[in-house]
């Protein structure tokens, strides 16, 4: 069975974050500039919630608050679900299903290690299916040696 520290190894543990004080204008333009759905907010070491694409629709723009005005502060998710490494893929997949999130912090020993996406679990179960696939599809015509 994966586990989460899997994927960790394959995509690296880059974290992308802001602080509570950052302009929502700003936190979208990093969301941009590295291509991700979300960012870690972080007041020192310490996680005090997570910004997505989500919450820019429903908490920015929607009410029609000004993203150059409006702090991160205001408009993060405070409540987080985060797992550990040793999680596997099939538990994430029914977090993340479960609490209607796409997106996962990863804390080893204390320390943020990186962050899961809906994405990365789907690519790496299609990987895995891949590889079995293959192996059957050798083992069925004789290719295999056993």
């Amino acid at each position: 069975m994966s586990r989460v520290a899997e994927i960790l190894a394959t995509k690296g543990g880059r974290v992308y974050s802001v602080t509570p004080e950052t302009t929502v204008h700003d936190a979208l333009e990093e969301m941009v500039e590295h291509n991700v759905g979300s960012l870690v907010v972080l007041e020192g070491e310490e996680i005090v919630g997570v910004f997505t694409e989500r919450d820019f629709l429903r908490r920015v723009a929607l009410p029609g608050l000004s993203p150059a005005g409006t702090k991160i502060r205001a408009v993060m998710t405070e409540r987080l679900v985060c797992v550990e490494p040793a999680r596997s893929i099939d538990e994430c997949m029914a977090i993340m299903t479960q609490e209607r999130i796409r997106h996962l912090p990863v804390i080893d020993d204390g320390r943020l290690a990186g962050v899961v996406s809906i994405g990365d679990l789907v690519k790496h179960v299609s990987q895995e299916q891949e590889v079995h696939i293959r192996y059957l599809t050798d083992y069925i015509v004789g290719r295999y040696p056993g």
